[in-house]
């Protein structure tokens, strides 16, 4: 069964806002969208649940997308910036149990780029396996494949969970987060800081440098909630990291000799 991660005191204020701006009586939108006023008004005043055809109609009425009426407080920017976000998805579907228990959908190690594809597919995301961590309550999660070595101890075989992070502004110093990105697709990454319209992340492990992320490449952002490790994980053995740290330390001097290098191409 899949449903939509909305939250309703967030879609609620944005409609109402968005009517206000407008200068428009409940009455007239509920009009205009083929609705009675009561129930419109229900709604407004986070009552009851809109169905996604309705959600639709809604988000075409006021010309914002379903994406920022459930997830963004818009009265706090400017809706004209808003209507300007690249690549706007609609929504994000979230899987439930038979009991509308929500449940964590596993993204498979092989097709781990087909994220990209069909992460706001709702046939996509129904048909992924799915686990129950009762620990895990007040959000959205999901569990996504590691990959490479560049954030020890996760390594290939490990699972990292996170929980779905609505904006960049909510992301904090130091945290890790799995960054969905249109160039590098799932990555886990420490969050450094925000640089204008890009934001700078960085590896655990030291040969990787810290790079920079546009806000226009970014897809979704996870939150480090939890991880699921293979059976012969051993916290603490970073013995396959060693050849990585070999090269860390020859790029190292490999920079120091370039510098004395240039230092001798001045002084002639």
């Amino acid at each position: 069964m899949l449903i939509y991660f909305v939250s309703m005191s967030i879609f609620s204020n944005n409609i109402r806002f968005l009517r206000d701006k407008r200068d428009l009586s409940q009455q007239f939108v509920a009009n205009d969208l083929a609705i009675s006023r009561v129930r419109y008004s229900k709604y407004e005043n986070g009552v009851s649940e809109p169905p996604i055809e309705l959600l639709i109609k809604i988000s075409k009425y006021f010309h914002v997308s379903i994406d920022l009426l459930v997830s963004v407080d818009i009265r706090k920017y400017p809706v004209e910036d808003m209507l300007k976000l690249p690549d706007n998805r609609i929504v994000l579907p979230v899987a439930v149990d038979d009991l509308g228990n929500d449940t964590i959908e596993i993204i498979p190690q092989k097709a781990s780029m087909g994220y990209l594809e069909g992460y706001s597919d709702v046939g996509y995301i129904e048909s992924l396996q799915r686990i129950a961590l009762p620990f895990l309550t007040n959000g959205k999660y999901r569990a996504f494949p590691a990959d490479g070595d560049s954030m020890p101890p996760f390594r290939d075989g490990s699972y990292i969970v996170g929980k779905y992070v609505e904006g960049i502004d909510e992301l904090k110093p130091g945290k890790t987060y799995i960054f969905i990105t249109l160039n590098d697709g799932i990555t886990y990454k420490r969050f450094k800081e925000k640089k204008g319209n890009t934001i700078c992340v960085s590896a655990d492990n030291s040969f990787y440098e810290p790079y920079d992320i546009p806000f226009e490449e970014i897809v979704e952002i996870w939150q480090y909630a939890s991880g699921i490790f293979p059976e012969d994980f051993e916290p603490g053995d970073y013995d396959n990291y060693n050849f990585k740290e070999m090269f860390r330390e020859l790029k190292q001097d490999i920079k120091q000799l370039d510098k004395k290098v240039s230092g001798r191409r001045k002084s002639k």
